[in-house]
């Protein structure tokens, strides 16, 4: 009988931890969805119940979006607030990397792109934590060092070389420059 309750204690303890794990690797709050909803109530003054059911953002009306994972209407969020889409940020916030940010001008580093001519000069695009996003080349003494394959390599990516320069082997293992 103690056996099974410790086998069940520790799928909770390990539940628990893996769920506070991929919280923090994903860069999302780990608290229950209710609470979040009841601190954004709470921030926020709001002229439409958080509560109302939704489909799309126009049911909601202005200043508020649709919360597609849970099918409610909830106030548009400010800087640094959580959100999963761009519709969930107040105007001139755009959603990344989970959070919402400051939009960045087309062209520019850390812009959203979808190939290498979104990109100024001298930048290329690249994934940053899984959104493709605008990034410098890499200058001379940077390191590029690619992984063979793997989370790390399709999470996070970065540039080539700039123009002219070539990545080659230095005398440190997996170190190239």
């Amino acid at each position: 009988m103690s056996a099974s309750l410790c086998v069940v204690c520790l799928f909770l303890c390990c539940s628990c931890a893996e769920a506070h794990i991929w919280a923090w690797m994903l860069n999302m709050p780990h608290s229950a969805p209710k609470e979040e909803a009841k601190a954004l109530r709470e921030s926020v003054p709001v002229d439409k119940p958080a509560t109302a059911v939704c489909e799309h953002d126009r049911t909601c009306g202005r200043g508020f979006s649709c919360d597609r994972h849970f099918g409610l209407c909830v106030p548009l969020r400010g800087e640094g607030h959580y959100c999963r889409r761009d519709a969930q940020c107040v105007r001139g916030l755009s959603c990344m990397f989970g959070k919402c940010h400051r939009s960045i001008p087309n062209g520019q580093e850390g812009a959203r792109c979808k190939v290498d001519r979104d990109c100024g000069a001298s930048m290329c695009c690249a994934r940053h934590h899984g959104e493709q996003v605008c990034k410098r080349r890499l200058v001379r003494g940077e390191s590029c060092y690619v992984p063979d394959g793997g989370l790390a390599f399709s999470i996070n990516q970065i540039c080539p070389c700039d123009e002219g320069l070539l990545c080659r082997e230095t005398s440190a293992p997996l170190q190239r420059e």
